[in-house]
């Protein structure tokens, strides 16, 4: 086996039932942030245009990526379907968030908003190492397959 299939099969074996609730829970709340960011986003890009300096197109861009990740990443987390794949496209974005969470003018304050970022950070590269887990849409698709 190579690191990676080690690294999985690591994952796979140490997973304890309980978390899938905490798995589908940041899935909820992921897909909560993405909701939340699409009702704010001319503010939330208006502050994130402080500090980079683009055009319009650029933001805008980004501002729709940030919702189509949080949006399909969160869903696909939720359902335990390409759980490590949904966390890898999350983590850039919580990093960009925990350096904007401390701006003035946020949704929140900013010690709530980055210490928020911080546990959403980390339970992603959690998930990121642990996969799916038992109650997973892929851990059903192979217990009926075999």
């Amino acid at each position: 086996m190579n690191l990676l299939q080690r690294f999985e099969h690591w994952g796979d074996t140490h997973h304890p039932q309980w978390v899938d609730i905490v798995r589908i829970a940041l899935g909820a709340f992921l897909v909560w942030r993405g909701i939340v960011f699409i009702e704010n986003m001319g503010a939330e890009l208006g502050r994130i245009s402080n500090y980079i300096s683009s055009g319009s197109f650029f933001l805008l861009s980004l501002g729709h990526l940030i919702v189509f990740a949080h949006l399909l990443g969160g869903v696909l987390i939720m359902l335990g379907v390409l759980t490590r794949f949904a966390c890898l496209i999350q983590i850039p974005i919580l990093i960009g968030a925990i350096i904007f969470a401390g701006t003035p003018g946020g949704l929140w304050t900013p010690a709530t908003t980055i210490i928020l970022a911080l546990i959403v950070l980390g339970l992603l590269v959690y998930f990121l190492a642990a996969g799916n887990g038992r109650f997973s849409f892929d851990s059903y698709m192979n217990a009926t397959s075999k």
